[in-house]
């Protein structure tokens, strides 16, 4: 295998294989975008390899990271790490800082926002989102939230409720009802934080497009997320934190002991959504507990409940990308793609180690 570095300035050429499909992949790139016809006077950037679109990280807040405070330059440097490590699209679900001045940085992966979290007062992490002291409200909440965003809104499904001493829904089902409704109306899709079970019996029902999290569901409420086409973000990588959350919360032992539970049982939960045929993503659920650029830990973790590794590889790149309506190297498409040594559907440690990442057509890597 051949290559070189560079930022975008002449046309470039790539060659490789496709490992999720072991069809050659050829084509140009042109400034920012990817041409599928030669381009004139092309330098050879990569004879040889295999190569993705751009990594895609589903549930990633480059604009939160603990104590908060986060300022724009912060963010950056964490849309770097992540970038570093393949991952080239994020949806960024829920930031207190407006993220948007990074897409004019040709460095940062594309972002895909959802706005601020929806919360109620006390009833989740303070000062990381809206919290409505009229739960009434959420309808018209989500509408902002849905103008401020890129096509989705996040809301908070459940929490601790510190008089109840355990996770309990935040919503009624009548008043999620009307935030899809009115999330839909504006066109934008909606997904919510969930832990538990209660509180996904609502959200499903009330047909929210996606769960994040996710390790209360039951087996009814799995063939439900099929019926409806409704995604699951699990956040393994996230959900591991679950013992240490629980050990920080021992003035409620109902709740630290149902977040000990949610954790043991969490693989049993996602391979039986995997087996049942439910949408799954990956998403690290970075800026809070998870550093920056650990994709690769989360496909590793996907892979490890059934899935394997093409289709790990898959739901954090091509079909991640697809449910996103997200570019995959077609013609006219933006230039953002990892190309590796080695075929990762083989050895999913070669993801640790790309010989080339390109962003919006300039080699980062």
């Amino acid at each position: 295998m051949s290559g070189s570095r560079g930022g975008a300035g002449a046309p470039k050429h790539y060659r490789g294989t496709d490992p999720l499909t072991a069809e050659p992949i050829e084509f140009w790139v042109s400034g920012d975008t990817v041409s599928a016809t030669p381009v004139p006077d092309a330098e050879t950037a990569v004879d040889g390899g295999w190569i993705l679109p751009g990594l895609v990280d589903a549930h990633n807040h480059v604009g939160i990271a603990p104590g908060l405070g986060v300022d724009i330059e912060q963010a950056r440097g964490f849309a770097y790490a992540d970038a570093r490590a393949g991952t080239l699209l994020i949806r960024e679900v829920g930031s207190p800082l407006d993220t948007h001045p990074l897409d004019d940085d040709p460095a940062c992966p594309r972002f895909i926002r959802s706005g601020k979290h929806i919360a109620r007062p006390k009833r989740y992490l303070r000062d990381y989102g809206v919290d409505l002291d009229d739960p009434d409200e959420l309808a018209a909440e989500v509408a902002r939230q849905a103008q401020a965003g890129d096509g989705w809104v996040k809301i908070v499904g459940d929490w601790i409720d510190r008089e109840v001493g355990d996770l309990a829904p935040l919503w009624t089902r009548a008043q999620i009802e009307s935030a899809v409704a009115v999330a839909h109306e504006h066109g934008a899709r909606i997904t919510a934080h969930v832990f538990g079970t209660d509180a996904l019996v609502d959200l499903i029902g009330a047909g929210v497009d996606c769960i994040e999290h996710g390790t209360g569901l039951t087996d009814d409420l799995v063939d439900q997320l099929v019926e409806r086409s409704i995604a699951l973000v699990p956040t393994m990588i996230q959900v591991e934190n679950f013992p240490g959350i629980a050990d920080g919360a021992e003035r409620f032992p109902t709740y630290a002991a149902h977040m000990r539970a949610l954790h043991a049982g969490a693989p049993k939960v996602f391979d039986a959504a995997h087996e049942a045929g439910v949408q799954i993503f990956a998403g690290t659920d970075a800026g809070g507990f998870v550093e920056h650029g650990r994709i690769v830990d989360e496909i590793e973790a996907l892979s490890g409940i059934g899935l394997g590794p093409a289709a790990a590889i898959a739901a954090a790149s091509t079909e991640a990308r697809r449910w996103l309506g997200a570019d995959v190297l077609e013609d006219g498409h933006r230039a953002d793609f990892v190309v590796y040594a080695d075929n990762p559907c083989d050895d999913l440690g070669a993801l640790r180690h790309p010989v080339a990442v390109v962003s919006s057509g300039r080699h980062i890597v």
